[in-house]
């Protein structure tokens, strides 16, 4: 069997499991749920009793668990005994299992349905994807060649995520050549059926760098590579690259959080720099970093500088050594910034930076709960989603218990005039009642995704993590 085919054959199979995308928040007022997330429907087929998606939490004290797909969210009921749990070695255990499964991973869950509650009876957590070692390409292969530029290096480097992903941030020099639609673009693959080709996705178990890959063998390219890495692997250990555009289009368009850092030197930034950016001059980067303390390592950060990037550079890997993991840095910078005719600022830049993620949906701030609390008005109702049983330990004053796997059978109690608000012990369980409500028509619902905890006295405190 030649290499091509049996690349092919290697990938025919995980491009069936689904392909992967990042998760998107659930949508209001709730839609019923689909079978699987709107990519997966490129290559895969809906099966009865079967629904794939994002693994995003489980609640043993309510036996439920979570799933996320584009804009919605499914709660599935499932019993720790009889459940099997696949996991991404390919070994079988059960419900047990479940705990070890990471937030945002694909799996598959087949169940079985009873006057509307889905029981999952199989759960399958995506394996990584299976590609010859001849095809693949290490982080340190595809680090040279980028410090080379795909000139000197002689490469053609293929970002296979949808558009909106690779606006959020590419390996540099990477061109999107989006899988989905790898048969619609192929004019930006290079004429030279010799030409060295890397592709690369959202990590070892993504299978759109794979299946761009074996498209490629099969229009006749010799010298095919897979970084199954992909993205996240390259952000262990380098930053990342965005254009204007796509810093205007796909951030500050849509709101999401993220941590603005101009790298110039004061003046230059108080003449002109991007609205929302932060001071963080690269001469005094050592000094500035200890300012970040109080910002997570996840938080994605975007820098610039005037226009070579060199400055964005130093602050970048500076980042990176501090173990932040999704840094990134503005192509063009300033200049391109403005030749792209985009919104500037003048005068003084925010000293600190500070970064606050976006609420997940449903959430209700601290704030606000404690405020609610003190003085419950008659149109808010404040659900105790926990088990009978651990409200012996305490619970809200005017909150009722209603645990989250008896919600549907107690809609009667709850009034869908008034707001309702619910609460558990760490949020989990919260979020779970938040959603099965918005299933069964409630408008006004929110949740605490907070800590809660009582102590002997009768005494409580909300923390968040």
């Amino acid at each position: 069997m030649t290499k091509q085919l049996l690349f092919s054959a290697l990938i025919v199979a995980p491009l069936l499991f689904f392909l992967s995308i990042n998760r998107a928040g659930a949508a209001e007022p709730q839609k019923p749920a689909a079978s699987m997330p709107k990519i997966c429907a490129t290559c895969h087929k809906a099966e009865p009793s079967v629904i794939y998606g994002y693994f995003d939490n489980v609640a043993f004290k309510a036996n439920t668990i979570q799933l996320k797909l584009d804009e919605t969210v499914e709660l599935l009921k499932f019993d720790p005994d009889d459940v099997k749990v696949l996991n991404s070695e390919g070994k079988t255990g059960d419900g047990e299992f479940l705990r070890k499964i990471d937030k945002n991973r694909e799996i598959k869950i087949a169940y079985t349905e009873e006057k509307g509650v889905k029981t999952a009876v199989r759960v399958e957590v995506k394996p990584p994807v299976k590609i010859s070692d001849s095809m693949l390409i290490s982080t340190g292969e595809v680090e040279k060649l980028v410090a080379m530029g795909p000139v000197k290096g002689k490469y053609h480097l293929y970002d296979s995520r949808p558009l909106p992903r690779f606006q959020e941030g590419a390996i540099p020099a990477a061109v999107n050549l989006p899988f989905p639609s790898f048969d619609k673009q192929i004019d930006k693959l290079p004429q030279d059926k010799n030409a060295k080709l890397i592709f690369y996705c959202a990590g070892p178990t993504c299978s759109m760098s794979p299946g761009s890959a074996a498209k490629a063998q099969k229009l006749g390219y010799l010298d095919v590579k897979v970084y199954k890495g992909g993205l996240p692997a390259w952000r262990t250990r380098n930053y990342a690259v965005l254009s204007p555009q796509s810093l205007k289009e796909a951030w500050l368009d849509k709101g999401i959080p993220h941590v603005l850092l101009d790298a110039r030197k004061a003046a230059a930034a108080e003449k002109e720099h991007i609205p929302g950016a932060v001071a963080f001059p690269a001469d005094k980067v050592a000094k500035l970093l200890k300012s970040l303390g109080d910002i997570k390592k996840n938080a994605p950060f975007i820098i610039y500088d005037a226009k070579d990037g060199k400055q964005a550079e130093k602050v970048a890997k500076a980042l990176i050594k501090a173990k932040f993991e999704n840094v990134n840095i503005l192509t063009g910078g300033m200049d391109a910034w403005k030749l792209a005719s985009y919104e500037t600022a003048k005068g003084k830049l925010a000293a600190k930076a500070v970064y606050v993620p976006k609420p997940r949906q449903g959430e209700i701030p601290v704030a606000e709960f404690r405020k609610i609390l003190a003085a419950i008005p008659d149109d808010v109702m404040i659900i105790d989603a926990r088990n009978l049983g651990e409200t012996k330990e305490g619970m809200l004053k005017g909150a009722k218990n209603i645990s989250a796997e008896d919600i549907n059978e107690h809609l009667a109690e709850i009034p869908k005039e008034k707001t309702i608000i619910t609460y558990c012990s760490t949020g989990v369980r919260a979020e779970m009642a938040y959603h099965a409500l918005k299933a069964a028509g409630y408008r006004n619902v929110k949740f605490l995704n907070a800590t809660v905890e009582f102590d002997k006295k009768g005494g409580y405190s909300i923390t968040m993590e």
